[in-house]
């Protein structure tokens, strides 16, 4: 599989948040300084000092300390202070003793062991004494929690009408088998003269629905289990090679292609104004929260990439006003601030978005726009 880095979007990151440069919303609460622990991620700590994480590289822009904002690592200290009426950002790295100073102690680095050191220190009756094997375990905390989104980078899939309809199918299980799993051969109609020998095993799913216009958007295609061809026919043998849940007579095989899956996102607003909505949430949960991933009804023919963070509304409610003049009369009340979403997935008329914020109990069918 292809990994790439979407480099070309940290110069659209840059330069719109000069754009934003006088418009930076300081959150209110922040707090002076904060130090940062194990399992924060840089989406959280830039939360605590703004309003909208997307302008945490405008407040270092002026400070020369420290030249990438988003390499910041546990036990750091980050500063929040006015500088010539701009507010701004300054660290202070922790750094862990030395222990190759401690006198007596023999420490072996990791760099030794590359250059294949071979002399090492003796007592004075030539013996080799004991030594530390030092290895710097220390990573940069992440912009965003990857583990949560991991599962949905390459599957399910949204596919058309007819993708899944038109696909081969498994016709039977070897071994007389009623499901099949890892490790097992399935027999598949209609892979003749196949130009890939792995497949990946899906089942239909729903159909993502327009609320607006009752237009179908796309399918899923839920993710069961990938296989390897071992002779192509019709019927042709594969065998599964992982599966998430059991194989069953009648789901459909799509060849498995290389695909490009991001792993550094800059979030930052959609260039042009945008509407749209929730209409599903995925992995199986019924309450939307921080860090669930959902679906909303735009895509990649609505200009969204991956990183474009939306704003999430929640639907006001509608309330009869029993002191009208109107018989029966009722109002709609406003749309209330819910969260904020960013895109990591986008398809042609859908995207999966990962909850980032979650300020309120988030629905089905809220409303998601341009912050």
């Amino acid at each position: 599989m292809a990994f790439r880095t979407l480099s070309g979007l940290l110069f659209s990151l840059l330069f719109s948040t000069c754009l934003w440069a006088e418009n930076i919303r300081i959150n209110p609460a922040h707090p002076d300084q904060y130090t940062v622990v194990d399992g924060d991620t840089l989406w959280d700590i830039s939360g605590k000092f703004l309003n909208h994480p997307s302008q945490w590289p405008e407040l270092w822009r002026h400070n020369t300390q420290i030249k990438n904002p988003h390499l910041i690592y546990p036990g750091d200290t980050v500063y929040f202070s006015i500088v010539n009426g701009r507010p701004q950002l300054s660290l202070s790295r922790y750094n862990q003793p030395d222990s190759s100073l401690v006198k007596g102690t023999c420490v072996l680095q990791e760099e030794d062991f590359k250059r294949g050191r071979k002399s090492f220190a003796v007592d004075e009756n030539g013996k080799l004494l004991p030594c530390i094997r030092e290895t710097n375990l220390k990573q940069a905390i992440k912009l965003i929690p990857t583990n949560e989104i991991s599962a949905f980078l390459t599957s399910p899939k949204v596919v058309g009408k007819n993708d899944l309809n038109n696909a081969p199918y498994v016709i039977d299980l070897a071994g007389e088998h009623l499901i099949a799993g890892a490790g097992d051969r399935i027999y598949v109609r209609s892979i003749n003269s196949p130009d890939n020998v792995t497949y990946t095993v899906y089942r239909p799913g729903s159909a993502y629905v327009s609320p607006a216009s009752g237009e179908i958007l796309g399918y899923e295609a839920k993710y069961v289990a990938d296989a390897n061809l071992q002779q192509a026919g019709d019927p042709a043998t594969l065998t599964a090679t992982k599966s998430a849940s059991e194989i069953r007579i009648g789901d459909r095989l799509m060849r498995k292609d290389e695909e490009d899956v991001i792993l550094n996102y800059f979030p930052r607003p959609p260039e042009k104004k945008l509407v749209g909505n929730i209409i599903s949430v995925l992995d199986g949960v019924s309450q939307i929260g921080k860090y669930n991933v959902v679906v909303i009804d735009k895509g990649i023919q609505d200009g969204l990439l991956p990183g474009h963070e939306l704003e999430i509304l929640q639907q006001g409610r509608t309330v009869r006003d029993n002191y009208s003049a109107i018989k029966n009369e009722t109002v709609k009340l406003p749309d209330e601030h819910a969260g904020i979403l960013m895109v990591f997935r986008p398809f042609e008329r859908v995207s999966y978005a990962l909850v980032m914020k979650a300020s309120q109990p988030i629905h089905v069918l809220d409303k998601v726009q341009t912050p």
